[in-house]
């Protein structure tokens, strides 16, 4: 059992299967439910959450500065950071949003310290705004705030449910990894994770599970150290 984690969750995942919306509340209550049960376990958990159910930089017209891009971004993920706060609280939960600048009454402006209280209170600390800068993933920060915070593993719940050898989208025969080295990952350039996200995981050996979120009880069987999803191991 895992004694600290953070987990990616990106933000096309909080609107589901669904056109046309930026949030599915049953999809938002099922993870939530199931972290209340790893709570309830003993394990402490970090979120990060993404943006892209509101805004991508791709979003943008081409002549669009990159930095303010980012920056819209970024507030994207405030946005849903407070929402799924608020699901924790309907579910008797306390949650901390945090983000590495100033939000007024917000959020809580990051700190290691700060998150680490939290965590060990039982609470849930939801990571948004990035680190702050642009031309960093969402991606990124979670390795960062993963190591920052001695997270035991890092868990990526995405649209499918691992890493495979090409796009299973397009390729009905791609095979799915059931494992692969970090270190492979960035000296062949795969786009599993963003390759800063996966150089500062190899570098300071925190290992990663890529699973998907929409396979049932899928965050809890990964937390219990079931086979799912793809390993992602550091030397």
């Amino acid at each position: 059992m895992y004694k600290r984690i953070i987990l990616k969750l990106s933000g096309e995942a909080l609107a589901g299967d669904k056109d046309g919306i930026m949030y599915d509340d049953e999809t938002i209550f099922a993870v939530v439910d199931q972290i209340k049960e790893i709570l309830d376990m003993g394990t402490q958990v970090a979120l990060v959450i993404g943006g892209g159910n509101i805004w991508r930089g791709r979003s943008a017209n081409s002549s669009m500065d990159r930095t303010k891009a980012d920056q819209i971004g970024m507030l994207a993920t405030v946005m849903n950071a407070v929402y799924v706060a608020d699901v924790f609280r309907q579910r008797g939960i306390k949650a901390a949003v945090q983000t590495p600048i100033i939000i007024g009454t917000v959020s809580e402006q990051f700190s290691k310290e700060s998150a680490l209280k939290h965590l060990e209170n039982g609470e849930v600390v939801i990571f948004a705004a990035g680190i702050g800068h642009p031309y960093f993933s969402t991606d990124t920060v979670t390795a960062l705030r993963g190591c920052e915070l001695d997270a035991d593993i890092l868990l990526f719940a995405k649209n499918v449910d691992g890493v495979y050898d090409s796009d299973p989208k397009i390729n009905p025969n791609a095979k799915k990894i059931d494992e692969i080295k970090c270190a492979d990952i960035i000296s062949k350039g795969l786009r599993v994770i963003d390759l800063s996200a996966a150089s500062l995981c190899n570098d300071q050996k925190v290992p990663v599970l890529i699973f998907g979120l929409n396979e049932k009880n899928s965050l809890m069987r990964a937390v219990k150290g079931e086979k799912i999803g793809t390993v992602v191991t550091v030397d």
